[in-house]
Order: structure tokens, then sequence, then C-alpha cells
């Protein structure tokens, strides 16, 4: 017996047209006087600020994943900063809102090793050497980032000698207070009993921890309710430590897949000199009185 197959007729939505109608929409065609999207941004400019040194696919990829990170610490840097003015008036809530989209930029500085990491060795080492020197130990915003955030080392500031302006930038950054120091001479105006060795030092020398600043910042979540928003304070900053020390890690192991032990091209260890910061806290405090609780 012969089977038969039923007719099925599919349904076509005629009401649904194949483009977007713009015929009812106000856009305006003629801008006048105003800048357009390009002008505003100056894409003539961005889009053309990446120059591959050899003809290898992948460099692009290498140019654009650090320009777009060196983008993003550039918005971290003018939200901590404003951050920084907001604690030294003792004006909090504005801080959470800017420290909360740090850590979504971290996030996003975070994942970009994962486009990175789509470079195999063999790729990277076809244009490696058109590097020569460079390397992002010479990055002036990551270096003030680390710099206003707490982590002072004079020594690496060094590699700027030969642009003045930025070295004294830098020199700057690294003898004023960081975020973490106005953090503490907030928590001694607040009437909390922190160290004067805490709050009037040597901005240019690495914080050292303090079982006093510990006990102080233990005091400040043993009265969370009273002391409501320097513990949001706090939390907003184990946040902000957390994702530097996970980017610190991505960065290591994203490293190490694409050139494993090999020298980086700075000058360093490569993977070595990476890994001795993923043990490095800027906020040491507010990690060690965890154990207390």
């Amino acid at each position: 017996m012969k089977r038969t197959t039923p007719q099925i007729k599919p349904f076509v939505d005629l009401s649904v047209k194949p483009f977007v109608d713009l015929s009812d929409e106000q856009v305006h065609w003629d801008l006048g006087e105003s800048p357009s999207y390009s002008q505003y941004l100056n894409l003539d400019k961005l889009l053309n600020a990446q120059h591959p040194l050899s003809y290898q696919h992948d460099e692009m990829l290498f140019i654009v994943i650090h320009q777009v990170s060196e983008l993003w610490m550039k918005l971290c840097l003018h939200e901590l900063n404003a951050t920084v003015d907001c604690v030294r008036r003792d004006d909090l809530g504005p801080t959470f809102k800017m420290l909360a989209r740090v850590s979504t930029i971290q996030q996003q500085l975070l994942q970009s090793w994962d486009v990175l990491a789509t470079i195999t060795p063999y790729d990277y080492s076809a244009f490696r050497n058109t590097l020569g020197k460079s390397s992002g130990f010479q990055s002036p915003q990551y270096r003030l980032l680390e710099f206003l955030i707490g982590n002072k080392n004079a020594d690496t500031i060094k590699v700027f000698r030969a642009d003045k302006e930025v070295h004294e930038l830098l020199e700057r950054a690294l003898r004023a207070p960081s975020l973490y120091d106005e953090v503490l001479r907030l928590l001694s105006r607040r009437g909390l009993d922190v160290p004067a060795g805490a709050i009037d030092r040597d901005f240019t020398q690495p914080y050292q921890a303090s079982k006093q600043v510990a006990a102080a910042w233990l005091s400040v979540y043993h009265n969370s309710v009273k002391e409501w928003d320097l513990y949001e304070l706090a939390e907003r900053l184990v946040d902000l430590d957390y994702k530097f020390q996970l980017w610190r890690f991505a960065h290591v192991k994203t490293v190490e897949r694409i050139i494993g032990n090999k020298r980086g091209t700075g000058g360093t260890g490569g993977v070595s000199y990476l890994t001795k910061a993923l043990e490095l806290k800027f906020f040491p405090e507010l990690w060690t009185i965890r154990t207390s609780m």
C-alpha cells in the first residue's frame, strides 16, 4: 500500500516586512551644525591608531586588545580619582556607584585575556620580534592605577625616564596618598584608632600592614549597622582587590599559554616575574580580619 505524505502548507506572515521601516521615524538625516557620531567620538583618530608592524593576521588583535585595555584603564582612573575626592570630603555615597562601575570594568578587562588567548604560540612568535623592547611593563596608566590604589614601587618608574612628562606624572602619583591612605585617614577622622604611622608616612614607600588598622576595621565590621557606610566601603574595596588579583592570575596564565617561560619583551622573566605579584594585596587588613570574624 502506497503511503501518502501529508501536505503541510507553510504559514507566511505577510505583515512582517523584510526590512526596518523608517518611514515613521524622525531620523535627523541632515545634521546641520551638530557633531556627528564619528566626530563626537573622534573615530577617525581612534580607528586609525592601529598600525601593525608585520603582515601577520593576529597582530591586529594583539594591538586592539591592548588599546581597548588602555581605554578601560583610563575610565578606571577617572572613577577612582573621583572616589578619592569623595573620601577626602567624607562623602561616601557616590563612591559606591563609582567602585561598582570599576568592578564591572575589571570584569571586561578580565575577559580580554580570553580573547588574547585565541592567539596561538606559533602565531604570536610570527610577529613578536616586531615589538622590540616594548612591553605592558611600560604602560603609564597601569602604573598610575597601581599607585592610585596603593601598590607603590619607586623602581618601576625608572623605565619612563626618557619621557619627562610621563615620568613627572608618575613621580607625583608616587608621592601622593593612595586611595587606601585616604580611607585610613577617614577612619581616623571618624574616631577609629588608626596609628599615626599609617596616615602620616612616606607615601612613596609600600604600605605595611598594621595590627591596629586591622583592629579598626574589625570594629567597623562588628558595628556594621552604626558604621554602615564604612562597612560598605570596605566591601567595595575588597571587591576591587579581588578582581585585580583575578586579572593578575589570568595575565600569568595567558602569558604562560602563549610564550611558556620565555623572557618578556620588556626584559622581565615573563611568567616568573608576573607570578611575584599574585600574593600582593592592596588592602591587607581587610583580608586578614576575615579570619577573626
